[in-house]
């Protein structure tokens, strides 16, 4: 594709995303976006070496064949938390808990997508920086449970350890991601 637009006359700099099906005859483009996707960029995120901040500014400046991307060796997975309803209709404001205690585990962050946060009220002394009173569902994707691990298996097995420790009323999540790889 960058080539083709290349040689189009409409070079395209910038990140360029591809939306891929995975079919018997091989993989199949639904889709290009310019930005990354999700729950993908999440996992590709927990992997990547390279500092990406070095990776944007050499695209920018032409110089990304300067670059030398570098991946940490074993494998993540992503694991999105959703409400009640989702895709279709669904309530927002419950309280979500076990957050922190999901990230204690070793390899797990939890990303934020449909959330809220709420402040303490002024008391004595008032707020501390970054204190947070509790975190509410805000949408229909609310979390993204990562984990990584040295096998597939490992990332997988500590994603749903970690999902464990997490509730919010009509939390529902697949159980099946990743299964066809194993």
């Amino acid at each position: 594709m960058v080539k083709a637009l290349k040689e189009n006359g409409t070079p395209f700099t910038g990140l360029l995303y591809p939306g891929l099906m995975m079919t018997k005859t091989g993989p199949k483009v639904i889709e290009f976006n310019c930005r990354f996707g999700g729950p993908e960029c999440e996992s590709y995120m927990r992997i990547l070496k390279t500092d990406f901040l070095d990776i944007l500014e050499a695209s920018v400046e032409g110089r990304l064949d300067e670059v030398k991307i570098e991946w940490n060796s074993g494998y993540a997975c992503f694991v999105i938390l959703c409400s009640d309803g989702y895709p279709g209709k669904y309530e927002k404001g419950k309280e979500i808990t076990g957050i922190e205690e999901a990230e204690k585990l070793p390899g797990i962050v939890v990303f934020h997508a449909g959330t809220v946060f709420t402040l303490p009220r002024r008391g004595e002394g008032g707020r501390r920086p970054g204190e947070v009173e509790s975190v509410l569902t805000n949408g229909g994707r609310v979390l993204g449970v990562t984990a990584i691990g040295n096998s597939l298996k490992e990332a997988l097995d500590r994603a749903y350890e970690a999902i464990k420790f997490i509730h919010f009323d009509g939390m529902h999540y697949r159980k099946d991601i990743g299964k066809k790889s194993l």
